[in-house]
């Protein structure tokens, strides 16, 4: 008997025959691809099975699934490739796995576009195969087309070794991704589990690494390798844990505690940035008045120049809402870098921390500062600069250590961006480091300075001990010398008016109102354009 599809009135059609009657779903042409069609896609949802699922929720770890639905909008998740499959396990066991570990799509974060891809460590232990690679290349390439942000969550044990070279070469292809994509599209990686060998560089490569504490490790090579090559025993957590990483290496820029945590301040960040580099940041208005003053700031810096301060009662006092966004807060205290918003639009933030080593700037404190502000720059968020900075540190490890090359980076870094710099100096600004710190000599577009401010070539105990030597050592009581010939140093010469006047300082201003003055500033420099030379691109002291 002929059928036909007739409309029933609704969205929904329903197959009728000619006497206007529903068939019987049995009696559906397609059942015989329908009934696997749902088989085959629940058994792409328990992926490796409830055992395995059981064992990942017993380390304290959700499963591939559950992080994508805790990261997105509830109910946003598109998936792609659910059905692909790739060789399996087929050297062992024979079982071949739909999805081939690795659950890929987009979704929504806050109602904006995001790409995502979620290894599934109940799967052959989340490795990495040539299908494995090819979903995850394809929602990058989504990502950039686009001009969406990708987030990657990494549970891995590494390259699938049944697959051989074939796999080393599906890691090279997202490498070469992820370079592609950098200073395009915000890119973001989540290690929440083993993150070993190879695999450890598409991570390197892109912009901020979150890992958890006790359940994610990161290394070239393992323990057993370590052991072997210089027999050395060390745990997983003590050669590649998050600990190492998010203080001592500077790896990992964010350490939580548990997977829930790590995916919501996944979706915090996502908040602060655009979706691409073509792209203005998001504005967020927090009702926090754009001439709001803070009294107290007038007596932050204390009236003994080698006492201490903490520089984030500033920074909180003059963000929108008192809300800072932190990077790198386990690594390299002595300089301060996140985000946060002033009037609305997101800032990316630089500023020296007094009470961490005086402020100083080091090997490690120029590289974070460095990576921070190409970041800011590739991604057309204004840069706001606090500065008290003593100098560079001094001694034999950081000159062997190259501080010289590092300190570059961050000059570097300043001279190249683009976007609006803004520098605000407390107290002290010495010698080279004042010059990195975003001065006006390297191009930054508007600069202030505290009444407390101490502007100079040296510290004024350093200079008076040059300059009045003689006098000093000739003195009969040279410690009363040296005191008086401080005092007359920092009076003519550390003090912001001198700079003011020569232009360097475009106005020296009273602490309470820094936040007011900045979004001002912003404000005017919303139109700024910047001519380069051209070339293929700079090289950066690396």
């Amino acid at each position: 008997m002929a059928r036909e599809m007739k409309s029933n009135g609704n969205s929904d059609t329903a197959i009728q025959d000619d006497r206007n009657e529903p068939l019987h779903p049995e009696e559906s042409p397609f059942e015989e691809n329908l009934t696997p069609l749902a088989r085959m896609r629940e058994e792409a949802r328990t992926g490796g099975g409830s055992q395995k699922i059981e064992q990942q929720h017993a380390r304290g770890k959700l499963t591939a699934r559950e992080r994508i639905e805790l990261l997105l909008d509830a109910g946003s998740f598109e998936e792609f490739d659910m059905l692909k499959g790739g060789r399996g396990d087929h050297l062992t066991t024979g079982k071949r796995y739909l999805g081939d570990g690795v659950i890929t799509g987009h979704g929504a974060i806050d109602g904006r576009e995001i790409f995502v891809f979620s290894q599934d460590f109940t799967v052959i232990g989340g490795s990495l195969g040539e299908a494995h690679s090819e979903k995850i290349s394809k929602v990058m390439d989504h990502a950039v087309r686009v001009g969406a942000p990708v987030v990657g969550i990494n549970d891995s044990g590494g390259a699938r070794i049944q697959e051989g070279v074939d796999a080393l070469a599906a890691y090279g292809q997202i490498f070469n991704r992820n370079v592609m994509a950098s200073g395009v599209i915000p890119q973001i990686s989540c290690i929440m589990g083993p993150c070993a060998g190879g695999a450890v560089y598409s991570p390197a490569i892109t912009d901020f690494i979150f890992m958890v504490e006790d359940s994610s490790h990161m290394f070239v090579t393992g323990p057993s390798v370590v052991k072997t090559v210089i027999h050395q025993d060390i745990s997983f957590e003590e050669l590649g844990g998050a600990g190492v990483h998010g203080g001592k290496s500077g790896v990992a820029h964010f350490v939580l505690p548990n997977d829930i945590l790590c995916l919501r301040e996944v979706r915090r960040l996502i908040n602060y940035l655009p979706s691409n580099n073509l792209q203005e940041p998001p504005l967020l208005d927090l009702k926090d008045p754009i001439d709001r003053r803070d009294p107290a700031l007038d007596y932050l810096v204390p009236a003994n120049p080698n006492h201490p301060y903490d520089m984030k009662v500033l920074v909180h006092s003059i963000l929108d809402g008192a809300e800072f966004f932190e990077v790198h807060g386990h690594w390299a205290r002595n300089l301060i870098v996140g985000f946060g918003r002033l009037g609305g639009k997101t800032i990316g933030l630089i500023a020296n921390q007094p009470s961490v080593l005086a402020g100083v700037l080091d090997n490690n404190a120029s590289v974070k500062g460095a990576r921070f502000v190409r970041f800011c720059d590739a991604f057309n968020i204004p840069l706001i600069c606090l500065v008290d900075v003593p100098g560079f540190m001094p001694g034999p490890e950081q000159e062997h250590g190259g501080i010289i090359r590092h300190g570059a980076k961050l000059l570097y870094a300043f001279i190249e961006a683009s976007v609006p710099r803004l520098t605000v100096v407390m107290r002290k600004a010495y010698g080279g480091a004042y010059i990195v710190m975003n001065s006006k000599h390297i191009g930054a577009d508007i600069n202030y300075a505290w009444p407390t401010a101490e502007i100079a070539v040296l510290g004024p105990r350093g200079a008076a001990e040059v300059i009045y030597r003689k006098e000093i050592e000739s003195s009969a009581d040279p410690t009363a010398s040296l005191l008086e010939k401080e005092a007359l140093y920092r009076k003519t010469f550390a003090n912001p008016f001198l700079a003011a006047q020569r232009g360097y300082i475009d106005d020296v201003i009273f602490p309470r109102e820094t936040r007011g003055r900045l979004i001002r500033s912003l404000q005017a420099l919303e139109g700024k354009k910047t001519a380069r030379l051209e070339r293929k691109h700079g090289n950066i002291p690396l």
